[in-house]
């Protein structure tokens, strides 16, 4: 065994110290999101534990210990001479506006995997998969939480002017297909945004396209799959981060291939991911392959797929999927810290 180096050693238990008070943190957002705790503070704080408690119709004695904790991991504010907790504009908007980055949806879908473990553990001792309608049903909404504040912040605003004439057609009225939908955030965005063209959401989860129907919306909604969502001569067909989720994505994207009208475009929205495992040991790479391991490959896996594409599959692979299912062209558009967008043409 070689010697120990003090500092290194110093180093990881630092980061074993942040990572366990952030994983443990993770089902404390989880309750402060469910009980109101973060938008009782948002609306009305600052508070003492007791107040909040009477506030929100909580028992104090959860709440005193719950707070500190927060604030403890910056979510939120302490002022000690006073003895109440805060929240601060930034904070507040991060953990407690509906038009924000909703970060408690993340930490939702977080929670939500590790209540899996049993399951994924099985996977990984006998190599079988675990099909998206297989999850705690917090990974349906968590998931639609984690993902739609980027789209809203930017699939209107920069990802459709990315893409020359686009925005015109779109305008002008065109039928799109927004494949994979799950809770239709993205079909809704669209839809919402040109409401001359005719925007379908389609997703093979049964629940998830019940959840969407509930939610108001322009768009209609459709159980069906990537591999056989009906329709041709769509001027739009959209996957938002889930190609890398289907067990055949090349038979996907032939379907899509042959579903576009000869001058449709097909917009892929895709995880961030570099072009090696080694350009993905960031934080981002971190959060996208751990969610992969308990969701992405799982699923891939339980349709059968060969080897799984994985989330940080990157930009090399997914292209290699769309030559093959027969696109003309295949191209990076934009990209945000978190996702990467391509537009295939037949």
């Amino acid at each position: 065994m070689t010697e120990l180096q003090q500092d290194r050693l110093d180093e990881l238990l630092g980061r074993f110290v942040a990572d366990l008070g952030a994983t443990i943190s993770a089902g404390n957002v989880a309750i402060g999101d469910k009980l109101g705790l973060y938008r009782a503070l948002a609306e009305a704080g600052p508070f003492t534990p007791e107040e909040l408690a009477d506030y929100t119709g909580t028992a104090e004695r959860y709440v005193r210990e719950w707070l500190p904790g927060q604030a403890a991991g910056g979510h939120l504010s302490y002022d000690e001479a006073a003895g109440t907790y805060s929240m601060t504009a930034e904070q507040a908007y991060a953990f407690a506006d509906p038009d924000g980055p909703a970060l408690p949806g993340a930490f939702q879908l977080a929670v939500a995997c590790l209540t899996d473990s049993p399951k994924i553990l099985d996977a990984f001792r006998t190599g079988a998969g675990v099909a998206w309608g297989d999850h705690h049903p917090d990974v349906y909404t968590g998931c639609e939480r984690f993902f739609r504040p980027g789209y809203a912040a930017n699939l209107v605003s920069s990802w459709v002017p990315a893409v020359p004439g686009l925005g015109d057609r779109l305008t002008a009225g065109i039928p799109v297909a927004d494949v994979g939908c799950g809770l239709g955030a993205s079909t809704r965005l669209l839809a919402e945004a040109f409401p001359a063209s005719a925007c379908t959401g389609f997703d093979a989860h049964e629940h998830s396209i019940e959840l969407a129907r509930k939610a108001a919306s322009p768009c209609a909604f459709e159980v069906a799959s990537a591999q056989d969502f009906p329709g041709t001569g769509y001027g739009l067909v959209a996957t938002f981060d889930c190609l890398h989720d289907m067990g055949d994505p090349v038979g996907a994207a032939r379907h899509i291939h042959d579903a576009l009208a000869d001058d449709g475009w097909w917009l892929i929205v895709e995880p961030f991911a570099g072009a090696s495992p080694g350009e993905n040991l960031n934080p981002v790479g971190r959060v996208y392959y751990s969610f992969s391991t308990f969701l992405c490959v799982p699923h891939a896996v339980s349709e059968g797929a060969a080897d799984a594409l994985g989330n940080q599959a990157g930009e090399a692979a997914i292209g290699a999927v769309v030559r093959e299912a027969g696109f003309r062209t295949f191209r990076r558009v934009a990209e945000t810290p978190f996702n990467l967008i391509y537009v295939a043409r037949r």
